[in-house]
């Protein structure tokens, strides 16, 4: 997979939930903190976002917003109306909503709300560096693709039928793909000075050692040849990838060999000797002795844990 999708994959967990509301004014939802990230998309009407810290946003149709950190805020029609708490059931979905009665006006503002589940224990930098909100307004001719599965994920939602728990769920894990894709395509030009991972992403030399890195982490990479690899001398590479990712060349490979065997021990159930192969390890010590280093457990212990 490309760094993007590999940065999404390492955190996910569960399935992701998502449910259509019809709001009629007056009305404020509060979410409390949690360990996943929510999105909003207004479908019709209008809202108004209460972070948690900041001034409140005001949402119009087709907006999405995005909390990457799991932060509370608050869903309202005004920015002083009085806030109920949301209470989601215990898998962490929306309850369901009665159907309207039969001729009642159409509701003022409806809203496509969902969440996913992530685990924060190997936050991947470039998500971690999102800010609290991400508000994509609608524009004309902007988030082209984003908006084409907004409105895939509402018909479906609103006109279920075979196949649409599966059909759901994809269309979620595309959502959040293309909400992090229009962001980070945002932050790159907006004022012509991208910074962090959006600069990173975009660097030739490190871009090109990012994906090698992440398409093959079992080789045994040197900061020469990932410099090579993106055309650099040895010095000049370091250099570069170390201020635009925030850590050096063999220390995030380290990391990733690390969050990518913690993913295997989570969802497969294959001999720890493979996991060792798979993330550049010669043998089973050396690399329960790696494990061991950086979440403070063995692989068998992370494995029961998380089980």
């Amino acid at each position: 997979m490309d760094v993007l999708s590999d940065a999404v994959a390492a955190m996910r967990s569960g399935r992701p939930h998502s449910g259509l509301r019809d709001k009629y004014a007056p009305w404020g939802l509060r979410f409390a903190a949690s360990e996943g990230a929510g999105f909003h998309v207004v479908l019709r009407g209008s809202a108004w976002l209460r972070p948690s810290e900041g001034e409140p946003v005001a949402l119009g149709p087709g907006d999405v917003v995005f909390l990457a950190h799991g932060r509370g805020h608050a869903l309202a029609s005004g920015p002083g109306v009085e806030l109920e708490d949301v209470r989601l059931e215990a898998d962490g979905s929306w309850p369901s909503l009665p159907p309207p009665e039969p001729g009642a006006p159409p509701a003022d503002t409806v809203m496509l709300c969902g969440a996913y589940t992530l685990d924060r224990s190997r936050a991947h930098p470039l998500l971690a560096e999102l800010p609290e909100v991400v508000h994509l307004p609608a524009r004309v001719g902007a988030y082209g693709s984003l908006r084409t599965a907004v409105e895939l994920l509402g018909r479906e939602l609103e006109e279920r039928g075979p196949g649409s728990d599966t059909i759901v769920t994809s269309l979620l894990d595309t959502l959040l793909l293309y909400i992090l894709r229009a962001w980070w395509e945002g932050a790159r030009h907006g004022d012509g000075h991208p910074t962090g991972w959006a600069a990173a992403l975009t660097d030739p030399a490190v871009a090109a050692a990012l994906r090698a890195i992440h398409a093959d982490p079992a080789h045994p990479w040197t900061v020469e040849e990932l410099g090579s690899v993106g055309g650099l001398s040895r010095a000049a590479f370091a250099r570069r990838f170390t201020a635009l990712v925030g850590s050096p060349p063999l220390a995030y490979l380290t990391w990733w060999r690390m969050t990518t065997a913690g993913r295997l021990l989570r969802g497969e159930d294959v001999p720890l000797r493979r996991v060792a192969e798979r993330t550049g390890y010669t043998s089973e010590f050396a690399f329960a002795k790696a494990f061991k280093r950086e979440f403070g457990v063995t692989p068998g212990q992370y494995r029961r844990r998380a089980s």
